[in-house]
């Protein structure tokens, strides 16, 4: 796995345990702006996701209990709908969903400020058995660090 040193965000650290997966980097933008991008449709839209997917949003009800309802189409024409489910928000420390398809899942994404930049944790855990979390982590970590290459590149839009 990557190593994080704290401050350059082209390094992703991941870590997966029972169920779990961690992934954090440290961006450099403001909290307020790396927030933003996820909590904005108009971002959002741009980048979540593996690299080479996009996305089509349906709903996107920004507040607790409100539901975030999208399309990922994969680069080879796989469509994967999504639901998520906004559980808590906190501007701009905190966002948590509940992932209301398979996998199923809850996610919370925390925005730490370090030095001037922004240290994002994205942890997701996995309701699944063992033996579909063991498929479900061979592309969820490399897809959840690819997302973080995609935001990277969205921020730096901003510069």
């Amino acid at each position: 796995m990557n190593q994080n040193n704290g401050i350059n965000n082209n390094i992703t650290a991941a870590q997966v345990g029972d169920r779990e997966i961690v992934i954090s980097r440290v961006f450099d933008a403001s909290r307020e702006l790396v927030f933003d991008a996820w909590t904005k449709e108009e971002h959002l839209v741009k980048w979540w996701g593996p690299q080479g997917f996009t996305s089509t949003f349906q709903t996107f009800d920004l507040k607790p209990g409100g539901t975030w309802e999208f399309v990922m189409h994969s680069p080879d024409g796989v469509d994967f709908p999504n639901i998520h489910i906004f559980i808590e928000l906190v501007k701009p420390e905190r966002i948590v969903f509940k992932h209301d398809a398979f996998p199923h899942f809850l996610a919370t994404a925390c925005f730490e400020e370090v030095d001037g930049k922004t240290k994002v944790t994205y942890r997701t855990v996995f309701e699944e058995t063992d033996e579909t979390f063991e498929k479900v982590k061979a592309y969820a970590v490399p897809g959840a660090e690819q997302t973080m290459d995609r935001l990277a590149e969205h921020l730096k839009s901003f510069s």
